[in-house]
């Protein structure tokens, strides 16, 4: 069986469990469950920590994981990202009282309070920066009113918290993270049973992404109408009943499918639908 590992707690994993769902795996029921077994399609599933999964996956007792790029980075595992999932993205930055510092380039001296004490020493090491790091588990806001730190680097999304707390964001991000699929590094990604967990999760984020549309179009109207709905090889055109009339199918992101809409209304389509896509395979 393949062995898989999956978030059991925090933002992770919700997001995790809902798209192995819609890539039609088993999940579990209750929040106490540690191990799944799926039968029919030949996987295990562990439930664990999201910071652990990179030094499970990287020990090779479980064959590939999900977890946040900013955990994998942070734990030094060997391990590496496989397929990016588009969930959970975040921005970790550094942060600190107004007139502190202006950014990275002057915090020599100084102590940083961070949960990511790895991506942290790594950035500074890498812009020649002799400050401390310390580590703290959770709410790093508060460091900096403690004194343990001048500085604080952490995950932003609106900032809100940090404003609260007087502080202000600084400088350039560290780096960007998201949900991804990992492996061991250097582990056989072709194998089979890999390709196909692969394959499936790909056809979810297709799925999400896209909308399958259906329009009745003038057929001197057809080329413009397919210059807005080319599809991903080419759209399905169907005779229709009347003549002079066709039917079109094709697949269009669905972040434009209301400005397409909008397109082929104007160019004189009607009966124009959008239905949502469950899976795919491209």
């Amino acid at each position: 069986m393949l062995r898989i590992a999956v978030p059991n707690k925090g933002s992770l994993s919700g997001p995790a469990s809902a798209m192995l769902h819609e890539a039609g795996y088993q999940q579990r029921k209750e929040s106490k469950e540690l191990v799944l077994v799926d039968p029919e399609n030949e996987v295990e599933f562990f439930y664990l920590r999201p910071r652990d999964i990179a030094i499970y996956v990287s020990s090779g007792r479980l064959d590939i994981g999900i977890t946040g790029r900013d955990l994998l980075l942070d734990s030094g595992a060997s391990a590496e990202e496989i397929l990016q999932l588009g969930f959970a993205r975040s921005t970790f930055r550094y942060a600190t009282k107004p007139g502190t510092a202006g950014g990275v380039q002057d915090f020599g001296g100084m102590t940083v309070a961070t949960s990511y004490e790895g991506i942290v020493a790594k950035h500074l090491a890498e812009n020649g920066i002799d400050a401390s790091v310390v580590h703290l588990d959770g709410a790093v806001e508060t460091a900096i009113e403690l004194g343990v730190a001048q500085i604080i680097a952490d995950v932003v999304e609106t900032g809100t918290s940090l404003r609260n707390a007087g502080l202000e964001v600084i400088g350039e991000p560290i780096m960007t993270s998201e949900a991804v699929v990992i492996r061991r590094t250097g582990a056989d990604a072709s194998e089979p049973k890999v390709q196909q967990f692969l394959r499936r999760l790909q056809g979810v984020l297709v799925a999400r992404s896209y909308v399958m549309m259906d329009y009745d179009c003038r057929v001197e109207h057809l080329e413009r109408a397919v210059a807005l709905t080319p599809g991903l090889e080419s759209p399905t055109i169907s005779p229709l009943h009347h003549e002079g009339w066709v039917a079109v199918r094709s697949m269009v992101a669905a972040q434009e499918a209301q400005r397409i809409m909008d397109d082929l209304y104007d160019l004189g389509a009607r009966a124009i639908l959008t239905t949502a896509i469950h899976a795919c395979r491209l």
